[in-house]
């Protein structure tokens, strides 16, 4: 990489991060108040031993009865043909920039109880909050995390062979961060737009339903 091209993307990281800082006087950590889906990818490679820790992280999430019914299955870019699998299971709009990315993962359900085989309806929470700390970790790597519903269920069950009891949840693009300025010129608008949430008052009410 030229030293002109690197001090862009260094610049951009910078940016990118101060971007996402929310004025708020509630005060959390950065890694989640910095937390971004970007589209704008580096294909820079993620060392084994951050993969490894991603899913180490997941594996360590809170689950209904200890049932842990999060499964991964991942491709790296170097893996072509699997990498290109995945990525041919996102609708195009997807396709476009997570191509871009290093790694490609598929977070899946298992539906059924280990304990008794009735239906895990913890199961999709579960699983959500596997990869909270999956993305959690990654923030604190160095890595950014865009997750995706905008694919093919049934295309990514025949493809990646997942059994029956089990259920494809999101697809998830995971990478070092890219040159926002090489991007077209919709998506890096989508990528410059400014984080919004609800307000507090909106979403959490004391003692009874007030919205």
């Amino acid at each position: 990489m030229s030293l002109c091209r690197f001090t862009r993307l260094t610049d951009n990281v910078e940016k990118f991060r101060k971007m996402n800082l929310m004025t708020n006087p509630i005060q959390i950590h950065d890694i989640i108040s910095s937390r971004r889906s970007p589209v704008a990818f580096s294909d820079r490679k993620i060392e084994p031993e951050k993969i490894a820790g991603l899913f180490e992280a997941a594996r360590w999430a809170p689950s209904s009865y200890n049932e842990q019914p999060w499964r991964f299955i991942y491709a790296v870019r170097e893996n072509l043909p699997q990498f290109t699998a995945m990525l041919d299971c996102l609708v195009e709009a997807n396709r476009i920039w997570a191509r871009n990315a290093y790694l490609l993962v598929l977070s899946i359900a298992r539906m059924v109880l280990s304990r008794d085989g009735k239906p895990n309806r913890y199961a999709f929470h579960d699983v959500g909050l596997a990869v909270g700390n999956l993305i959690a970790q990654a923030s604190s790597m160095g890595l950014m995390v865009h997750q995706m519903g905008g694919y093919s269920t049934d295309k990514a069950r025949d493809v990646l062979a997942i059994p029956r009891e089990f259920e494809p949840v999101a697809m998830i693009a995971i990478g070092y961060p890219g040159n926002i300025d090489e991007l077209p010129e919709d998506l890096r608008r989508r990528e410059l737009q400014p984080r919004v949430r609800r307000d507090l008052s909106e979403i959490v009410f004391e003692n009874i339903w007030k919205g």
